[in-house]
This record gives C-alpha cells, sequence and structure tokens, in this order.
C-alpha cells in the first residue's frame, strides 16, 4: 500500500506546540502524503501554529472535561477510523501520554506498536523503523506487516524541528464516545513541580551530576553551575534513585534524551542507560576521578579529577568574569 496520510499525535504547553511535537511534524512532512495533527483537548489556540509546522487538518477532541486523557484519546481515534477518517501511519512521542494513548489504540485496533525508535522510512510499500538496542550500540530495523494505520512511537531529539511550507491547520471535531468505566474517572488535582531556567531537554547547556558528588548536598554545586552557563541541571538515575533531586532532572533511557550543544557530566561514570540519553550531544565534557571511567569513552574534553575540587574552581572563575 501506499502512505498518503500520516497524523501526529501533537501536544502543547502554554499555548504553545511542544518541541517533540514539531519534530514530529517535520519528519511526518518529509515522509510525503497529507499530514494531520490528533490534539487531546481544545486545539484552537495551537491550531495555528500546528498549521503552520505543516498540519492541514487538526483533530480535537475538545475539552477532555477532566477525563483521562490516554483512555479518551484512544477512543476517539478509535471512533474517527471506525467511521472511515483513518491514516495509514500515526507517529507519536516516546513520553507518558503518547505511550498510554497509543498502548490503548493498539489493543482496540488489534495493530502493532513500534515502540522506542529514532527513525523511520518509507520505500514503496514498505515502512520500516529504526530501534537502538544494547545501549544504542546495536541499530535494529524492523518493518511493518499487515494492514494500516502503522503506529509507531519516537525518542525525543530523534529528528530536527524545521520550518516548512505553512499548512491550514483547520480543526476537526474528534468526538470522545463513551469508554466504559475508565471513562467515569476524574482528574481531581494536577500537581505541577515548580521549575527555573531552561528545559532540560531543550538546553543548549546541560549539567549534570551523579554519584561522584558524594551526598544530596553537593548536588548544590551542579545548580550553582548550570546558573551561571544558563544551563540546565540534570541528573543520572544514581542519584535520582538516592532520592538527591526529583525525577524530573534524570537523563537517560528511563529519564530525558537530551542533545545539548554542550554537556557537562560531573561525577558521573558513564552507565550504558545514562550515555543512552545524552551521547548525541554535540560537546562532551566529563569530570571524574576515575581515569577508566566509561564516560571518557564519549567525551571530548576530559578531566581527570576529584569533582569537589574542580567544579568550585570553575564556579569561582565564572564568577569572577
Amino acid at each position: 500500500m501506499t502512505i498518503s496520510t500520516i497524523w501526529v499525535f501533537a501536544q502543547a504547553q502554554d499555548g504553545v506546540p511542544t518541541t517533540g511535537t514539531l519534530e514530529l511534524l517535520t519528519k511526518a512532512r518529509s515522509l510525503g502524503g497529507a499530514v494531520s495533527a490528533f490534539f487531546l483537548g481544545d486545539a484552537a489556540p495551537v491550531a495555528a501554529a500546528l498549521g503552520a509546522a505543516g498540519a492541514a487538518k487538526v483533530y480535537s477532541t475538545g475539552d477532555l472535561a477532566g477525563q483521562l486523557p490516554g483512555p479518551a484519546g484512544a477512543a476517539a481515534i478509535k471512533a474517527l477510523i471506525d467511521g472511515g477518517d483513518a491514516p495509514d501511519l500515526f507517529l507519536f512521542p516516546q513520553n507518558y501520554e503518547g505511550r498510554d494513548t497509543v498502548a490503548r489504540l493498539s489493543v482496540q485496533l488489534d495493530r502493532t506498536v513500534l515502540t522506542n525508535n529514532t527513525d523511520i522510512a518509507i520505500d514503496g510499500d514498505a515502512v520500516t523503523v529504526t530501534t537502538p538496542i544494547f545501549g544504542g550500540n546495536t541499530l535494529v530495523t524492523t518493518r511493518f506487516a499487515g494492514s494500516a494505520p502503522y503506529l509507531a512511537t519516537f525518542r525525543p531529539k530523534s529528528f530536527a524541528a524545521e520550518e516548512g511550507a505553512a499548512a491550514a491547520g483547520e480543526i476537526v471535531t474528534a468526538a470522545i464516545p463513551e469508554h466504559g468505566a475508565t471513562g467515569a474517572a476524574r482528574i481531581t488535582a494536577v500537581h505541577v513541580e515548580e521549575s527555573s531556567g531552561p528545559k532540560l531537554d531543550e538546553a543548549r547547556v546541560v549539567v549534570s551530576g551523579g554519584r561522584g558528588l558524594g551526598d544530596a548536598g553537593a548536588y548544590s554545586m551542579i545548580e550553582t553551575l548550570a546558573k551561571l552557563l544558563k544551563a540546565a541541571p540534570g541528573a543520572s538515575r544514581a542519584i535520582v534513585d538516592a532520592g538527591w533531586v526529583p525525577y524530573s532532572y534524570q537523563v537517560g533511557q528511563t529519564g530525558k534524551v537530551v542533545k545539548p550543544e554542550v554537556y557537562i557530566a560531573a561525577g558521573i561514570s558513564g552507565a550504558t542507560q545514562h550515555m543512552v540519553g545524552m551521547k548525541g550531544s554535540k560537546h562532551i565534557i566529563a569530570i571524574n576521578k576515575d581515569k577508566e571511567a566509561p564516560i571518557f569513552s564519549i567525551a571530548d574534553l576530559g578531566i581527570v579529577g576529584d569533582v569537589h575540587k574542580v567544579l568550585p574552581k570553575l564556579i569561582e572563575a565564572l564568577q569572577a568574569r
């Protein structure tokens, strides 16, 4: 079959499409065919921006009225497809809401979903995705079989968001049908973690700390250095699991994938799951007292030294500028 229609699961924050959404729309445009976006919620504030990024149509559920996003979204998409308005290919972000929605949709449609991908290609009738395994050391190419729609999720930063030819961004209603007991559940409160400075997955500079800092109090050096560099602070899984910093700081396979201009790893040995999340950075600087630490194998600049001596000197030099 020929891929003629591609849908992207679109998300927004503060009335602006997320970087991940723009990345997926960019890739969808490059694959050819008609591109549309599916938006959970009222799409009116973001329809023009999604259209500017290439979405000819924006399917919108309207206000969810407190419903759980995943079940509501899957039910609305299933109803569209059952009504004959179906994509050949549907691209989802590899994040909580994307995974929740596509997993439920996969079951309802009885279609395979291929997850955790970094690339996709169409060659005639063949649609293939690329998935890193073994910490990114091996790439697996998988071809979809069976009938459309083909469902796939993609890691953040897999594609570069680029401006393209503007499309209409016409809003099309995607009604949420009755979907059982999950449809009766309601969100009663939302707690948003306070943050300041650049977002971790969008920052040009990231400063991350690991177990080599010694204790939770020493993480303040990472935050101070990040502030001086107008960077985002990050962390290894080890110190997140230890409770030193929130999960939102975690860089790695089970955290955020980052590709900044500069990545500074302080006291991070370089476990495979961490390096998967940051090795795409343009310039990597590693600080570790163990000269055999795996992080040095991918570093552009390696400093063999104690972070408790190196970081204060660096902070002092920056403050003196």
